[in-house]
């Protein structure tokens, strides 16, 4: 999101404290989430959106340059699911010893 952010206000050609002041936010807080250091919430995102004349979504898109290249061939398994099964197994066994 940091990367779409800062690229939407630098093409409407806004400053951080422009965003800011348009989406009710600090230009400490908005500086914070283009950089990545915090989070926004759904509800921040969507001021910033608005603010920015956006839908939310195309701010959490990735990037095409950083878009992965779809997968060749056919998709296999990575992960056993018997170590899950052990591993639940043993916590069943674990309430049942405990209810005793």
């Amino acid at each position: 999101m940091a990367t779409n952010l800062r690229r939407k206000r630098r093409d409407e050609q806004m400053t951080q404290e422009e965003l800011a002041e348009r989406a009710d936010l600090s230009a400490r807080y908005v500086g914070a989430i283009e950089r990545g250091d915090v989070s926004a919430s759904v509800t921040v995102l969507g001021q910033i959106a608005d603010a920015l004349g956006v839908e939310p979504g195309d701010l959490l898109l990735r990037s095409p340059e950083k878009a992965k290249p779809p997968r060749q061939g056919p998709i296999k398994a990575r992960t056993s699911f018997s170590s899950t099964n052990r591993c639940m197994g043993s916590l069943g066994d674990a309430m049942k010893s405990k209810r005793s």
